[in-house]
């Protein structure tokens, strides 16, 4: 015999798809909640990280700049040590400049030729004088410029002035102070060349020149042989 359900069964399948569904709704909000906290406390551990990984880079960074000061300060000590030891060295190679310049004015200046007036300023000479002709200060020049202690004269003003018949022209000439015995840096490293090992036989720069030998003008006459057969 055949059975015919008359109650509502589609309402209760609906009601039941309507409970899964929100079952269902319910979990997926969940879930969604749940991956969203995963997420944002990955992101915030990750951001964590990175701004301690920043603050280590700037500690570093803090640290080196404090070393790259340091250094600074010993770079400009080292300067000022370096300035005050090339100091010294100029004094030392220019100790006796001044006795062998004032010797070089003497030696150098020729006969018609007299100095007025003297003037330094750093390594440059100014003479200002007197002279019988301009041969006379021509040839004043050439003796500077071969004493070693001065080069480079420029003769900046001769004329005719005054009434001094003897010595009627006036001069004023400059040259460069040099020191033939101070150490040179041709290879311009700053640092002076190691002097170059004398050849043999040859005296090295500044020392005192050997004695010249006797000239037979400079040696005493030899006796006379006596003859044979002379009376005594």
């Amino acid at each position: 015999m055949a059975r015919i359900n008359l109650l509502p069964w589609r309402a209760e399948r609906r009601k039941q798809r309507q409970k899964e569904f929100s079952i269902l709704l319910g979990l997926s909000a969940l879930g969604a909640v749940l991956l969203s906290f995963l997420m944002v406390g990955y992101y915030k551990a990750q951001i964590s990280g990175q701004n301690e990984r920043n603050q280590y880079l700037t500690d570093q960074i803090s640290q080196v700049q404090k070393q790259i000061d340091e250094i600074k300060l010993l770079d400009e000590k080292k300067a000022k040590l370096l300035a005050r030891k090339e100091i010294i060295e100029k004094l030392q190679a220019n100790r006796s400049q001044m006795v062998h310049l004032f010797d070089s004015l003497v030696r150098t200046i020729p006969d018609g030729v007299i100095l007025t007036s003297i003037k330094q300023d750093e390594d440059t000479l100014t003479l200002e004088g007197r002279a019988q002709s301009n041969a006379r200060v021509s040839t004043y020049m050439r003796n500077l410029e071969g004493s070693g202690w001065m080069t480079k004269p420029d003769l900046s003003i001769i004329e005719a002035k005054g009434e001094d018949k003897a010595l009627p022209n006036m001069f004023k000439l400059s040259v460069k102070l040099s020191n033939p015995n101070a150490p040179k840096d041709e290879d311009g490293d700053g640092v002076p060349d190691a002097p170059a090992a004398a050849p043999a036989g040859v005296a090295p720069a500044g020392s005192a020149p050997a004695a010249a030998p006797a000239t037979p003008t400079d040696t005493a006459p030899a006796a006379a042989p006596v003859k044979q057969g002379a009376a005594s």
